[in-house]
């Protein structure tokens, strides 16, 4: 029996192979793991001839920020959520803008721990109206996040997944079944974007998206990082929002955020504005009803348009709620249409603040 520590749990989506590997089943990489080797997302590790979660417990930090930097602009605007992650990803992106904690492989990078309780605890003393489980993908710490939301649901505290949607379905149903909304990484709309430079497939993520649409109650929000000359064409942007149109439905905000030079592509200039107005621009000519730019300031492009009438809806300038022009039920309050999303009376009013939290100041 192989030495386990307090942060180090067992797992489920596995299953032993004939040559004495065991391979792991949670996201379509399908690890196959001799004794003691971990998995690329570097936290799932065979064990004792099963897959085991090494970082149960473990954070790379937390920090309370506006739900808007998830992005989610059509979910509880303008309130507070407990964010955090822990270490390792199950993707590998040439681009991560988060690499120092998605690519670490040192533990030292998970500084702070806390039970599920514990943070649900933190949520609720803080009024964050959401936890998110963010910075790094939480496919990768599937057990933790889960318990964490069911904790947080007997507080009445919502559950957002920051997430690529790189997981096999089984893990998926079981992991949807307790968030309350998700915004996914459409990194691109090739398979050779995605195999060149994210090491995955597109397919399963496709599939990710079609079954939180349809199969859940999930709020749902895309997010693509437009890098220049690799999938900023208005064609594959184009063909990306007309798929999203016709699979998810027009109301679905897609979020087109600008690139800068990280991690292994130094190489590639920032994104030009004008490609991100531009993109918004493909994809509302396109059927998309909420289209937005991120990581610039371009406060129409970070603001909620009424779909029927054109009317501001929700202003903002960068995180900031400039400007509240819906009823109470979520309409236009100039022409009575509805705006999709999960809308409270009025807005929160947390502002751009990004605030650190030490948990160990919630312990029990």
């Amino acid at each position: 029996m192989s030495a386990r520590d307090k942060y180090t749990v067992s797992t489920k989506y596995w299953h032993k192979l004939d040559d004495g590997r065991v391979q792991c089943d949670l996201c379509p990489r399908f690890c196959k793991l001799h004794a003691g080797q971990r998995g690329l997302c570097f936290v799932r590790q065979n064990l004792d001839d099963e897959i085991v979660l090494t970082t149960y417990g473990r954070s790379s930090g937390y920090c309370i920020d506006p739900i808007e930097k998830k992005p989610l602009n059509h979910f509880l605007p303008g309130t507070p959520v407990l964010s955090f992650g822990t270490a390792g990803c199950n993707l590998a992106c040439k681009f991560c803008q988060n690499w120092d904690i998605s690519k670490s492989r040192e533990i030292d990078t998970l500084a702070d721990e806390a039970s599920p309780q514990q943070i649900a605890r933190a949520a609720e003393a803080l009024h964050c109206r959401s936890v998110a489980y963010t910075y790094n993908d939480p496919v990768i710490f599937h057990e933790y996040a889960i318990d964490v939301a069911i904790a947080c649901r007997e507080k009445g505290i919502k559950s957002v997944a920051v997430t690529a949607g790189y997981v096999c379905p089984e893990p998926r149903q079981e992991f949807y079944r307790y968030m309350d909304a998700a915004n996914v990484d459409l990194k691109a709309f090739t398979e050779d974007f995605y195999h060149k430079i994210t090491g995955s497939h597109l397919a399963p993520v496709l599939e990710t998206l079609q079954y939180i649409k349809h199969e859940t109650d999930v709020w749902l929000e895309l997010t693509t990082l437009l890098i220049p000359g690799k999938n900023d064409s208005e064609k594959e942007i184009h063909e990306m929002s007309q798929w999203v149109v016709e699979k998810l439905g027009p109301d679905v905000p897609m979020h087109f955020s600008a690139f800068h030079p990280d991690w292994k592509m130094m190489d590639v200039p920032p994104t030009p504005l004008a490609t991100l107005v531009r993109a918004r621009e493909i994809a509302m000519e396109s059927g998309v009803r909420y289209a937005y730019t991120g990581n610039v300031h371009n406060t129409d492009g970070d603001s909620t348009w009424c779909h029927n009438c054109g009317a501001k809806l929700i202003g903002r300038d960068w995180y900031e709620i400039t400007d509240w022009k819906l009823t109470a039920d979520g309409k236009c309050a100039a022409c009575g249409t509805a705006c999709a999303g999960v809308f409270e009376a009025r807005p929160g009013a947390w502002g751009a603040r990004r605030q650190p939290v030490r948990l160990r100041d919630f312990a029990a």
